[in-house]
């Protein structure tokens, strides 16, 4: 099985919703931190349940929150921009959360899903950090980032 992700920052919403259509991806799960922030375009939380509807096939909206950093993490991000200290606490807090025992393997297992992150590449996103987790842990998962 397939587990997708996808970045929405520098990117059309034409190629977003072509993208997720064309390969197949049925559930969108949301991993941000602020999926209703004033800098998230057409990928507000309020507006992406009938954009996938309607644009990506059907396509299912669900927030999943426990796969984002905290404030705290983020934020020192943000000031310092050292990314393997980033990618350690984001590791250390995932274990903390109990990741990936504490989710429904069956919602990436059983439907083809695709993480949600703003960062315009996988590189330096939290979103390659949660999809390697998570296929690290499920041996059926493979990652593919569009």
């Amino acid at each position: 099985m397939q587990l997708y992700t996808i970045g929405f920052t520098q990117r059309r919403a034409e190629s977003f919703f072509t993208q997720l259509r064309a390969n197949g991806v049925k559930r969108l799960v949301d991993i941000r931190l602020n999926p209703g922030g004033q800098l998230s375009g057409f990928a507000k939380q309020d507006d992406l349940p009938y954009l996938l509807r309607e644009l990506a096939g059907g396509c299912e909206y669900v927030h999943l929150p426990e796969l984002a950093p905290t404030k705290k993490i983020l934020s020192e991000y943000r000031a310092d921009k050292n990314w393997a200290r980033y990618a350690e606490r984001f590791d250390a807090l995932m274990d903390e959360r109990n990741i990936p025992a504490t989710l429904d393997a069956t919602m990436f297992l059983l439907t083809r899903c695709c993480l949600l992150c703003s960062e315009a590449t996988p590189a330096h996103c939290h979103r390659r950090l949660a999809a390697e987790r998570l296929a690290a842990h499920w041996p059926d998962l493979t990652i593919v980032h569009l």
